[in-house]
């Protein structure tokens, strides 16, 4: 009887090697390098293609990638397997674990095969036949590996050296890593080299006992991420940090070569890892001269080169041995010779900010840019404006309410200035983008409730009022100031003739009782007490943007200049692209997990700030540090079941709030709006991306006019009422929107 084989892709790579066409949103597994589907629906083809015998098919994936893998699911026969999602990826000893763990407890001590995902087999027939002649070592425990006789010195693969020879199966004497080209012209003339293809069989019970010999720190921490994870016909999802928490390493450096009486198959296949260009050159349909050619490309006189156009015309003249491959926003250049090398292009650009590492700008992957705009409008001006209008106001006591039911009745809370400001703002915003309702009336109403209950003996702003008016703290916070320094801006421009002198008063409380007395910052209150705090500075960042806007006065310009100089010298952390939120009195970063909180939200408003900073004061470079925020967010914030922003992550990427609120989506939008224009990749895609989650997660599920603002990480709300504080974010991000989109109206 044949024996079962449990079958594992894994196809968690990036294969920044293939850059610019392969990035970390659509790695090489999904594309199509030659002609004949992708290479991850090429694997799973190869895998189903078993002459005899049983063989579930399992894929280890990341979750950021499942829309791509379910796609390529499609149509395939699976044997009862399916995929595996990772939340995050910890490199291929974890994923040959959890391949072990999957096996021993849905089908006991079975063989398991682990293949990657990208590499090109073109004889599937050989290549079981190749397996099946290693299932009798792997049966008798023995941990089993393919290797490829090598046709030339090739410094990108690893080696296998072997020795005595049994029945077509060699003993492994040891791993040698990638050599350079003299090691490799040795291994080649030496004759017991082998490529290391990275293939393995083994029985799941032989691999369990390497890892409780040499790794069982990565084995147990597996194993907990295993058995809390959840199910359903999609796929099998693991907690993010439970498998955050597995060691990172390479099932190589962690078992392989340390463990004992390995056995090697020479592969009776052809095989090609695609890992370079040059290796597409070797295996691709060349001209005669040659040249593999693909996409719109008139080369001419040209010789053993690969040129490849995705998007506009591509020409060449007189090229030799060289890789041109060109994108809609990237072209890479260099002799085939030198193409391994691309990665140090790859860390050259995520040094520097830039995302064209990250997104594709491919016209067939994405949204129509200004596919919601109807949506949108429609829920602005026709749902939610009206309803706050009306609902939101507080006729009776003056001001704003606090929150609203998801019956839209009123919350009889304590109304916080910050909250009253918010409101006026949003009204303001909508006026000035062409809303036809009772914006100078809510105005007004605002700022008579703000000034006439809410100020200060020494002339500032107080926290809270009670919902009758009277104050209920009356302690003056720079968060507050700031939001009430912002509204007041924008009812200037909206013809307020209160706001001016209202914010000249405001700024003169600010200089005389707020800013710290060593000219670094602001103070939290006036009275100088607690933790100081970067995100009060980023709104004061915010309102002197607005009241230049409003004034044209250099003065404000120079305000935020000095925001910005504490954002260099002490925000922002160069070697993780993170924004801390706490410090101490100096401004070093507070003790314990508060110096490490970082929080994705105000990330993406920091990159809308610094950009338009940016381009107010002609600081061009502050675009590099706004990409950094927003890659940073992006790669390390979110939750890959939703896509939606976390609460808050350390500096490491670790979760601390997983609760994703509805104010961050939308600072997300807002900000790659802000860097879509600032000559990076074209990020139209990711707006609508963006766009869509918010009105998928927070906004469609809601009451009209109404958000759901909190959910939790399997994407189930957690909201009792809809707070007002949020409105602001959602009417200034989709009314950015809105313009940006405006010639698709």
């Amino acid at each position: 009887m044949t024996e079962r084989i449990v079958s594992f892709v894994m196809s968690g790579g990036v294969g920044s090697r293939l850059w610019p066409l392969s990035r970390e949103d659509n790695p090489k597994q999904f594309h199509d390098l030659s002609g004949d589907g992708s290479m991850l629906a090429k694997t799973l083809r190869r895998l189903t293609a078993r002459p005899e015998g049983e063989t579930p098919i399992f894929l280890i994936a990341a979750e950021r990638h499942a829309e791509r893998v379910h796609a390529d699911l499609a149509g395939l026969e699976l044997s009862g397997g399916g995929p595996l999602f990772e939340p995050t990826g910890r490199n291929t000893a974890a994923a040959v674990a959890l391949a072990a763990l999957r096996t021993l407890s849905e089908f006991g001590d079975s063989l398991v095969l682990v293949v990657p995902s990208d590499h090109e087999i073109a004889t599937p027939k050989q290549f079981w036949q190749s397996v099946e002649v290693g299932s009798e070592a792997a049966l008798a425990g023995r941990l089993v590996v393919f290797g490829i006789r090598p046709t030339q010195p090739e410094t990108g693969y690893g080696y296998i050296e072997v020795s005595g020879e049994n029945s077509g199966v060699f003993d492994v004497s040891r791993f040698v890593e990638k050599p350079d080209l003299a090691t490799a012209q040795s291994y080649l003339k030496a004759g017991t080299f082998y490529w290391n293809t990275g293939i393995f069989l083994f029985r799941a019970g032989a691999m369990r006992d390497a890892f409780a010999a040499f790794q069982p720190d990565i084995w147990q921490a597996t194993e907990a991420a295993y058995k809390a994870a959840t199910s359903d016909l999609s796929g099998l999802y693991m907690p993010l940090e439970l498998y955050a928490a597995i060691p990172s390493n390479s099932i190589d450096y962690a078992i392989m070569e340390r463990a004992k009486d390995i056995a090697m198959v020479p592969a009776g296949f052809r095989w090609n890892d695609l890992g370079s260009w040059q290796s597409l050159l070797d295996v691709g349909p060349a001209d005669a001269n040659g040249n593999v050619v693909v996409g719109d490309v008139v080369a001419i006189d040209c010789e053993n080169s690969y040129i490849r156009g995705d998007g506009r015309l591509l020409s060449a003249i007189g090229m030799k041995d060289v890789a041109i491959v060109s994108t809609a926003d990237a072209t890479f250049v260099a002799p085939v010779s030198h193409s391994q090398h691309v990665k140090k292009i790859v860390e050259q650009l995520e040094k520097s900010g830039r995302l064209e590492t990250r997104f594709t700008p491919a016209h067939d992957r994405v949204i129509e840019s200004g596919a919601w705009r109807r949506r949108v409008h429609h829920w602005l001006f026709e749902e939610t404006l009206p309803l706050w209008s009306t609902a939101g106001v507080d006729e009776r006591h003056g001001g704003f309410h606090e929150a609203l039911g998801f019956d839209a009745q009123p919350l009889m809370k304590p109304k916080r200035m910050r909250t009253m400001a918010r409101q006026v703002y949003a009204f303001a915003v909508a006026k000035a983008r062409g809303w036809d309702g009772p914006a100078d009336r809510l105005i007004t109403h605002g700022i008579a409730f703000m000034a006439g209950k809410g100020r200060t003996e020494k002339g500032g702003w107080v926290r809270t009022l009670n919902v009758d008016g009277s104050v209920a703290d009356a302690t003056e916070d720079a968060y507050d100031h700031s939001c009430v320094l912002l509204a007041l801006a924008h009812a200037h421009m909206c013809g307020n003739p209160d706001a001016l002198r209202l914010g000249e008063e405001t700024f003169s409380f600010l200089d005389a009782h707020l800013e710290d007395s060593r000219m670094t910052g602001f103070l939290e209150t006036s009275d100088g007490e607690g933790d100081r705090r970067s995100n009060p500075h980023m709104h004061l960042l915010e309102a002197f943007l607005a009241w230049y806007e409003a004034t044209g006065d250099r003065t404000y310009l120079r305000r935020a200049a000095r925001i910005i100089d504490l954002f260099r010298s002490h925000f922002f952390d160069a070697e993780s692209w993170t924004l801390g939120e706490f410090f101490d009195a100096g401004w070093k970063p507070a003790a314990g997990e508060k110096g490490t909180w970082t929080e994705p939200g105000h990330h993406f408003e920091w990159a809308s700030l610094l950009t338009d900073f940016a381009a107010r004061s002609g600081q061009s470079e502050l675009s590099n540090f706004a990409r950094k925020l927003y890659a940073s967010a992006i790669a390390n914030g979110l939750n890959r079941a939703t896509g939606l922003a976390y609460g808050a992550v350390s500096r490491q990427g670790l979760p601390l709030d997983l609760v994703s609120r509805s104010w961050p989506q939308a600072e997300a939008i807002k900000a790659a709006i802000a860097l879509d224009g600032s000559g990076g990749p074209d990020l139209k895609p990711e707006i609508e991306a963006r766009v869509g989650r918010l009105f998928r997660w927070h906004i469609d599920p809601a009451p009209l006019g109404l958000w759901i603002d909190r959910i939790d990480e399997r994407g189930r709300s957690l909201a009792s009422d809809v707070p007002a504080s949020i409105f602001y974010h959602l009417v200034c991000a989709l009314t950015q929107y809105l313009d940006g989109t405006a010639q698709k109206g």
